[in-house]
């Protein structure tokens, strides 16, 4: 691993003061991924800003029909809150299926979000809840959000503080373990929201992404039986040792009808 500059602020104008004056700078979050692919060589950024101190950036809070979720509030957190339990409890149920005990205990929603990882969980939350990403400069719409493989609408030097989820009226996450990484091979959110059913699918391709195939027809009848007819396409879907593309492409359909099972 590179020698590097570490900063600890006590705040966001000090961590974005921080991250403008580096020439290579990173926001750390719970590390879990950084600081593996720091120590393989992969990144070797000048200077670290560390958002461990940063109160603002933590804390769950319901108001106004949704949870908005502090960016270094960590898995264990969400899945523990009674909050968020109450309110959204497939965010609390997608949390706890996070990695391992170590994982949830320190990595974070925004840290998750900013890495957008394709078979992270996160991801899938925010777009079939249709959440709202806030970050020290803007408010990003989660469609907007994730744009391909480990790529986000974040600019250079831009963090987030906070995700704010809609309360749907029903929703529920379930996902196919890697059963090493626990990453998830395919994991599909369900979510019955004020604009309607969201489907977001996350591990199956290079990204996250919402499936209107199965939107249409959950739309049409929000049931297990409405999914029997569709098919999911393996174009595009991921092949690689773990799973082939079409077998990712049965466990989309399948994860749906569990997930929409799970709704009751």
């Amino acid at each position: 691993m590179n020698s590097f500059e570490y900063h600890r602020p006590g705040s966001v104008t000090d961590a974005a003061a921080a991250i403008s004056g580096a020439d290579d700078g990173k926001f750390l979050a719970g590390g879990q991924t950084l600081l593996a692919v720091m120590k393989l060589g992969l990144a070797a950024p000048s200077d670290l800003v560390d958002l461990g101190g940063i109160a603002d950036l933590k804390g769950i809070q319901v108001k106004g029909g949704a949870v908005t979720i502090g960016a270094m509030t960590t898995h264990a957190e969400v899945n523990s809150s009674a909050d968020v339990q109450g309110a959204i409890p497939a965010l609390a149920s997608l949390a706890s299926v996070i990695g391992d005990r170590q994982v949830r205990n320190s990595g974070t929603l925004g840290g998750s979000l900013a890495n957008n990882d394709p078979a992270a969980d996160y991801p899938a939350a925010i777009l079939a809840l249709g959440a709202t990403i806030t970050t020290d400069k803007r408010q990003i719409a989660a469609d907007d959000f994730i744009v391909g493989l480990f790529e986000t609408a974040l600019e250079e030097g831009e963090m987030i503080t906070s995700v704010s989820f809609p309360q749907p009226s029903k929703a529920a996450y379930k996902k196919f373990k890697q059963p090493a990484s626990r990453f998830a091979l395919v994991g599909v959110f369900v979510a019955q929201t004020p604009d309607g059913v969201r489907v977001a699918v996350t591990g199956a391709s290079s990204h996250a992404h919402r499936a209107e195939v199965l939107e249409e027809a959950l739309g049409n009848d929000f049931s297990p039986s409405a999914l029997d007819s569709v098919t999911i396409p393996a174009d595009g879907l991921n092949s690689d040792i773990h799973a082939s593309a079409e077998y990712r492409a049965n466990l989309v359909k399948v994860m749906a009808i569990r997930a929409v099972e799970a709704c009751g």
